[in-house]
């Protein structure tokens, strides 16, 4: 019996039933049954040494592919069980799956883990690579794993396999005498994993993240295909700790968290005139577009969401209360409901469509306490939220112009477009499969009008329609998805909304459900890191300080910052008895873009001396060419 595989450049061949992924490398030559580390079976991945179960498309990995890359994380965490459980022998394990960039793994253990016991994992880690521990997959019967984990002490794994619906093999992964239960794919051996990781940081956990279960240590690490790529990602990493918006919006005076309001930030003016400053960009570009804004109630009656659909799906994450009068209130965590209420007002007729509706509404949502991350996940939040109501006929159209608008936006807030993906339709949906795909394949088609392609992903769309993401990239290259589209046959139909067609029939209007920052709390905190806190001059909650060199320029400075204030900048004089340098590096930590000096001098002449933020040297000037050159610097980039 033989089995028949095909190769990425088109030839074919036959082997022995039996083969396996390093016969066929080692069949193609040498070198490649070297490199080889895992072979992808029509699309599948397998362990090299695992004989092919049938035939057909095959492709060989070898360690630069991004796959291996994630099979080579994997494996680091098995490796760092395998170390700790050497090193602590009273530790139980229980999951260790890969993250962005790296892995963790969950362990039981009475004792608390330190940072200090990671020089000594990471050797017994280095210790097991050295080992070339062969790793083995065996398939394992139920009842037997069951009671092998149980019996030597791992009652976690033996719950996982208890778990595992019937009929599933029970896969166990061998290296050397060490074992895990796991699905794989893993490498041959340890000696593949490499010494390119670093154990990161520990965090608490809770088995199945459910608070009411044992509570776990977490320990999290990276691991790269080299040492170069390690150390790359380690100064990307010491870089985003520059720019940590948490550390910077301190260093600003921009806002502040506490326990008494977990999740919700506080924001103090600097922060709050940034927020404010952008929030009325995005409102005129977005009335610029055609949108009308409105303002809904914050909080409304059970009924409402449990006709939305959203008290079934989503109630765990609202904030509800019930009032002396029985009445039962949640505090609402989206808009799109109410807009719906507006929409609903009054007879629509065809020719009204579309209607685009925005609002920047106050939002509530509950996230757990170890979830929340200063403004990038919050419990309160503000949407640049807006819903487009139009026809089917109306639908590329509109989106096509959202994509458009989300371009130009992104582009004057100068951050970059990094990919759009289509979240295609998820097992459990609304609607038939001919309306999802016309669905999808127009989302697309708009996508592809603004200049965009678009990645396709399975089983991520909503319940009521396919969504558009966007992500953007920033300076340090990392990828945050910020806004969405999403279409919505479902609410219009959930909530009655209608309009009179030419043919003076009902229909229903189709939603566009869309943002273009997402969360504005969590879009600062973006903007922030992105710009470690140098905002362009036009964003910058304080654009320029005048600081003077002697006091004999005091009323100097004070004119200056008046004339400038009257221009329309935000200024500070800083007057104190202090020297300039000393000034001028405390206002360079808080990120003020321009610092203006004047002394005896600059006040004879009517001058100033003006350095740049991060700039070498100082340009005098006049004070009416400062004016003229900050202030059309200053000026939001769609009223220029």
């Amino acid at each position: 019996m033989t089995i028949d595989v095909s190769f990425p450049d088109g030839r074919h061949a036959s082997f022995p039933e039996g083969a396996t992924g390093a016969d066929i490398a080692g069949s193609i030559s040498d070198s490649l049954r070297k490199k080889a580390l895992l072979v992808k079976l029509d699309g599948e991945l397998l362990d090299l040494k695992r004989p092919l179960p049938h035939g057909g498309r095959i492709e060989i990995l070898t360690r630069d592919s991004a796959e291996a890359l994630e099979v080579i994380r994997h494996d680091t965490a098995h490796v760092l069980a395998e170390a700790v459980q050497e090193l602590f022998p009273d530790t139980q394990v229980t999951i260790g799956p890969n993250v962005e960039d790296g892995f963790y793994y969950d362990f039981a253990r009475a004792e608390p883990f330190s940072l200090d016991d990671f020089a000594a994992i990471e050797a017994r880690m280095r210790e097991i690579v050295e080992r070339d521990e062969a790793i083995e997959r065996e398939v394992w019967d139920r009842d037997e794993a069951i009671r092998h984990f149980e019996e030597i002490g791992e009652a976690y794994k033996a719950q996982i396999i208890r778990d595992i619906p019937a009929g599933e093999p029970i896969t166990v992964y061998r290296q050397g005498g060490w074992k895990d239960l796991c699905r794989g794919p893993h490498l041959p051996s340890t000696r593949h994993v490499g010494k390119a990781f670093k154990l990161t940081k520990l965090a608490g956990a809770y088995w199945r993240g459910d608070q009411r279960n044992a509570q776990l240590q977490r320990v999290y690490g990276t691991a790269w295909r080299s040492e170069a790529e390690l150390e790359a990602y380690l100064k990307r990493l010491e870089e985003a700790e520059k720019r940590d918006h948490r550390r910077l919006g301190r260093a600003m005076d921009l806002f502040h968290m506490q326990e008494e309001g977990r999740g919700m930030p506080f924001w103090h003016p600097n922060g709050w005139t940034l927020y404010r400053t952008l929030e009325n960009y995005v409102r005129r570009r977005t009335e610029g577009a055609g949108y009308v804004e409105v303002a809904t109630p914050q909080i409304l009656d059970r009924a409402l969401w449990e006709r939305s659909g959203h008290w079934s799906k989503f109630h765990d994450a609202m904030f509800t209360s019930e009032t002396v009068e029985g009445e039962v209130l949640a505090v609402k965590p989206m808009n799109c409901p109410c807009h719906v209420q507006v929409f609903n007002q009054g007879q629509k007729s065809y020719r009204d469509l579309p209607i685009r509706m925005m609002e920047f509404g106050g939002l509530h949502r509950y996230e757990s306490s170890g979830s929340l991350l200063g403004l990038l996940r919050v419990r309160r939040m503000v949407q640049d939220d807006a819903h487009i109501f139009c026809r089917e006929d109306q639908i590329e159209a509109e989106s096509t112009d959202f994509v458009r608008l989300l371009q130009l936006i992104y582009a004057e807030l100068e951050v970059e477009l990094d990919s759009v993906k289509l979240a295609l339709r998820p097992d459990q949906r609304f609607g038939d499969d001919a309306q999802w795909t016309v669905a999808e394949d127009t989302l697309e088609r708009a996508a592809n009008a603004a200049g965009v392609t678009v990645e396709r992903i399975p089983n991520e769309g909503a319940f009521y329609g396919p969504k558009l993401e966007f992500h953007l990239r920033d300076a340090i290259g990392r990828t945050w998805q910020c806004g969405t589209l999403q279409l919505d046959y479902v609410l219009p139909e959930r909530l009655d909304a209608s309009y009179v067609a030419e043919d003076g029939s009902k229909k229903r209007p189709v939603m566009l459900h869309r943002a273009i920052l997402g969360s504005m709390e969590r879009f600062v905190g973006v903007l922030i890191e992105h710009h470690a806190g140098a905002f362009p001059l036009w964003l910058a909650p304080v654009q320029a300080v005048v600081a003077t060199i002697t006091s004999d320029a005091d009323d100097h400075a004070r004119a200056v910052a008046a004339r400038l204030r009257h221009a329309g900048m935000r200024v500070k004089t800083d007057l104190r008895n202090e020297k300039v340098g000393y000034k001028v590096r405390e206002h360079s930590l808080a990120k003020v873009p321009v610092i203006a000096v004047v002394g005896r001098r600059e006040a004879e002449e009517d001058q100033v001396a003006i350095r740049r933020l991060g700039g070498e040297g100082q340009a005098v000037m006049s004070v009416d060419e400062a004016i003229r050159v900050l202030t059309a610097e200053g000026t939001p980039p769609d009223l220029r």
